[in-house]
């Protein structure tokens, strides 16, 4: 059920369509991103007329996304969900017969993917010649030659 037909509901045949479904996006669609793939995506809620010209949008989205860590660069799976509610209107300017409804799950999906997301707990094995991964624990000042600087420039 990737369209949905308004038009029964426009003409107030019926008074809400229930949505219930799993969607799958094709690769062609998130190819640009950090995406690797879906493992699931399933989409739970309804869509009731409001006023003649509006209508409501209650929808729970939840899945999981592969992504690769931003450590190891291993695909992890990441899981997401997140809710839809509003206006019609409001989330696509006008009410058509017609609602694509990849595309409202797509521009939600996107706001769900992390700039960095990682599992991984022992960053001892990360390290090179002169340098090594830390952790924000081990990430210290002690050593840092500008702490007298930064101090004074903190009294003022």
């Amino acid at each position: 059920m990737e369209v949905i037909d308004l038009s029964l509901l426009h003409s107030n045949v019926i008074d809400e369509i229930n949505i219930n479904e799993s969607i799958e996006f094709k690769p062609e669609v998130y190819a640009d991103t950090d995406i690797k793939k879906f493992r699931f995506i399933h989409v739970e809620g309804d869509i009731k007329r409001e006023t003649d010209d509006d209508d409501l949008i209650d929808l729970s989205v939840s899945g999981e996304m592969v992504l690769p860590d931003s450590i190891s660069l291993e695909d992890v799976n990441y899981p997401f969900s997140f809710k839809i509610e509003g206006s019609l209107q409001e989330i696509l300017g006008n009410c058509p017969n017609t609602l694509d409804i990849l595309e409202i799950l797509w521009e939600n999906i996107v706001l769900e993917i992390p700039l960095k997301f990682t599992k991984v707990e022992d960053l001892s094995k990360f390290h090179g010649d002169g340098w090594r991964l830390l952790s924000e624990e081990d990430n210290t000042h002690k050593d840092n030659p500008f702490n007298e600087l930064l101090k004074d420039f903190g009294e003022e």
